[in-house]
């Protein structure tokens, strides 16, 4: 396939959904450490912390000192994840830090039950009045949707119930709208037809992936997503993650990986992946093991001739 060279954006998303997943509490300042260092790779979106109840994500409890001390360029855009309308009211003491808000809520009953205590409905009328109070704030919102292609505990979700939830969130002012591959069960022809179908529901909106490796098939939705036009996705480096429930829902997709693929592939992320590795290799390093991204391991590709 030809490189097209259009640009691709990415969101890093390490510091809150990667973090929220390690069984052993990470120091505050380290978290700082690595979010200035993600902030300095050329992502141009980074999802420091999120806004839930500590006694659900301990690991998080953190998150308000983490985004009030990191230093972090005025040109990365700081995304906080978003449960309800009281996390909301505890992120708006820090407005200045953060310019978008993450909301969520699942695409199947059983896994939001799980994940949140609510029906999808009662999900989604809650959010509903999140994002008209984000927006009053200036804020920018991005709607996630997770399970969109398949749910641990339901099997198949319809994309026509995906969609439908898309459609309540951009009405509700989501100018954005993200789909999960929660707990890594797509697969490339799947994701090439979902996103085909969602671009012609959802007009106008921006449309962002948001993959996990669970069962080695991310890159290859990646390659999928891209041929049916989306530009944007979610990541995390050194492929940290996954989700709280079921167990065994491994890490997303590393953003150290992705963004190689892409510059293999001649789409420019104005990500420097160099400085992405050093911020892998730190977090190797404060984690105390090492992590499952490939270019991590490998390195980036060199097309220097032997002499």
């Amino acid at each position: 396939m030809e490189p097209t060279r259009e640009h691709v954006k990415i969101r890093e998303v390490g510091p809150r959904d990667g973090f929220q997943n390690e069984p052993e509490v990470i120091a505050t300042d380290d978290k700082v450490r690595l979010v200035e260092l993600l902030a300095r790779t050329g992502v141009p979106r980074l999802e420091v912390t999120s806004f839930v109840r500590p006694d659900v994500i301990p690991q998080l409890a953190d998150g308000a000192e983490v985004l009030g001390r990191a230093e972090i360029p005025e040109d990365v855009a700081v995304t906080v994840l978003i449960p309800n309308e009281r996390g909301l009211d505890n992120a708006l003491g820090l407005r200045e830090r953060f310019q978008e808000v993450n909301l969520f809520l699942s695409a199947s009953e059983t896994h939001n039950r799980k994940n949140v205590n609510r029906s999808i409905e009662e999900s989604l009328a809650g959010l509903e009045q999140v994002v008209a109070r984000a927006r009053d704030e200036g804020l920018r919102a991005e709607g996630v949707i997770s399970v969109a292609f398949g749910c641990p505990y339901e099997g198949h979700v319809p994309p026509e119930r995906v969609f439908g939830i898309a459609e309540r969130l951009v009405a509700a002012g989501c100018e954005e709208v993200a789909f999960g591959d929660t707990t890594g069960m797509a697969n490339p022809a799947q994701v090439r037809d979902f996103f085909g179908a969602a671009r012609e529901r959802l007009p106008g909106v921006e449309l962002t992936a948001h993959f996990h490796n669970t069962r080695g098939q991310g890159l290859g939705n990646v390659l999928a997503a891209l041929e049916s036009g989306v530009r944007s996705f979610e990541s995390s480096f050194g492929e940290l993650g996954g989700c709280p429930v079921p167990r065994g829902a491994t890490g997303n997709i590393a953003t150290e990986d992705l963004v190689s693929m892409l510059h293999e592939m001649g789409h420019p992320t104005g990500v420097d992946l160099d400085a992405l590795l050093q911020a892998a290799r730190e977090a190797q390093r404060v984690l105390g093991r090492p992590l499952s991204g490939h270019v991590i391991v490998a390195g980036p590709v060199d097309w220097h001739e032997a002499r």
